[in-house]
């Protein structure tokens, strides 16, 4: 009898959970670590590149969480959420207002907050009307407010015995910055709010997850970020975990596809161990399995080339895109360093713009790191280094170049750069 073909089990959307997390248990046991926390000594911050899998992982940390009697708020965070302190304070009430919307009032410290007796009696319960009468009726800034609020639910919240604390966990957190030119602190407003509430030892944990460029905004917001905050960086995977992330998911669908050594080595060398990029690429090998299956034709192999050009289609082409024709110059000669894929400086940029008929100067260079940071393609690290913030986007622009002929034209669409190559 022929055998049924099962669906394809890779997943490489964004956040999508794989059909087999693989590499992770480190990072698991340390959260279950600050979990053990009576007084909120550290929160968690968990930082990579895209396709890492940090949502990923986050999502795991849910279910971790509410087994050790956690409760968990949270969602993703954007540009509008952060735009002003008020902004994030509705943020914080909302999500809170999910975990405590069948908490019953204390009916006396609530007269004493805003509430007078008529309102208890038709309403005792800390929804997100009641959380906001708590906030209005406070007086003082936004952060007195806001940090009366969680102050009071946590004093309802914490007749429940079962209860151990709240996690209040917020997805691209790299989106929240400060506003002075507007006057408006709402990242300040976020570390300042949970600092002093656990100094009060309420134990609510924050745990943000977001690109490489979180922890210096949060620093920069607030020095005491540094003592603040547990920082786990996700890389990619070793050799061991990157083959368990293919092979696991196969033999789950009962073995309708059995990939030779050779096929997982090419699949993990062109990855480079990247979540995303093993999920990518393993589910296109899986369809063309069922495609050659469904025609009775024979799998002959990885077609890596195929599969890489649409990779770079899929995956790289729009970041390329953001990029002028003077900055692309700019990353083709970082795409040429030898340390391409890890950290390189200014001065090592410079001396390699030398491949270029028109080089660049230290000072050019640091304006345009600047921009290209902001659209997401380098980042700076503490320690004044820069990196790309997308992964193998180095391999990716060299493949871009490699069939050019004409020594002063890139011919890539419509991207005329003068290169002198060497």
């Amino acid at each position: 009898m022929e055998k049924k073909i099962a669906e394809n089990p890779f997943r490489p959307g964004a956040g999508h959970m794989p059909p087999h997390l693989a590499g992770r248990g480190k990072e698991k046991q340390e959260f279950l670590n600050l979990l053990k926390q009576d007084i909120i000594l550290q929160n968690l911050i968990l930082t990579g590149l895209r396709g890492v899998g940090k949502t990923v992982l986050l999502d795991t940390f849910k279910p971790l969480a509410l087994k050790n009697d956690w409760r968990w708020a949270g969602t993703d965070l954007s540009e509008s959420t952060s735009i002003s302190e008020q902004a994030i304070a509705t943020r914080l009430l909302t999500d809170l207002s999910i975990i405590t919307s069948n908490t019953v009032f204390d009916s006396e410290k609530s007269v004493l907050i805003g509430f007078n007796r008529e309102e208890v009696a038709i309403n005792k319960h800390l929804n997100y009307k009641a959380l906001s009468q708590i906030f209005n009726s406070t007086p003082g800034l936004i952060s007195d407010k806001l940090k009366n609020v969680l102050e009071f639910a946590w004093s309802c919240m914490r007749q429940d015995k079962k209860i151990k604390g709240v996690i209040f966990a917020y997805d691209e957190a790299q989106t929240m910055f400060n506003y002075p030119q507007k006057e408006q602190y709402p990242l300040s407003l976020l570390l300042d709010t949970f600092q002093s509430i656990q100094r009060k030892e309420i134990p609510f944990m924050l745990v943000l997850t977001g690109l490489l460029t979180l922890f210096p905004q949060l620093v920069e917001a607030r020095t005491f970020t540094e003592r603040m905050f547990r920082v786990i960086t996700l890389d990619k995977l070793n050799y061991k975990d990157s083959k368990d992330a293919i092979t696991i998911p196969l033999k789950k669908e009962g073995g309708p596809i059995d990939l030779s050594n050779e096929s997982i080595d090419v699949i993990i060398n062109e990855s480079a161990g990247y979540p995303y990029f093993i999920q990518f690429i393993c589910k296109e090998v899986f369809d063309v399995f069922i495609q050659q299956h469904k025609t009775k034709g024979k799998i002959t192999g990885v077609p890596i080339d195929e599969i890489i050009q649409k990779l770079d289609n899929d995956f790289f082409a729009g970041r390329w895109a953001k990029a002028t024709d003077r900055q692309r110059d700019l990353l083709y000669v970082i795409a040429k360093l030898p340390n391409a894929d890890e950290e390189f400086t200014v001065q090592e940029i410079v001396e390699k713009s030398n491949i270029l008929q028109h080089p660049f100067g230290g000072s050019q260079i640091n304006q345009m790191l600047s921009a290209l940071t902001k659209k997401g393609l380098v980042y700076k690290n503490r320690h004044g280094k820069y990196s790309f913030a997308v992964p193998l986007l180095g391999q990716y622009i060299l493949r871009k170049i490699k069939n050019i002929e004409k020594p002063s034209l890139w011919d890539i669409g419509d991207w005329d750069v003068d290169v002198q190559f060497t």
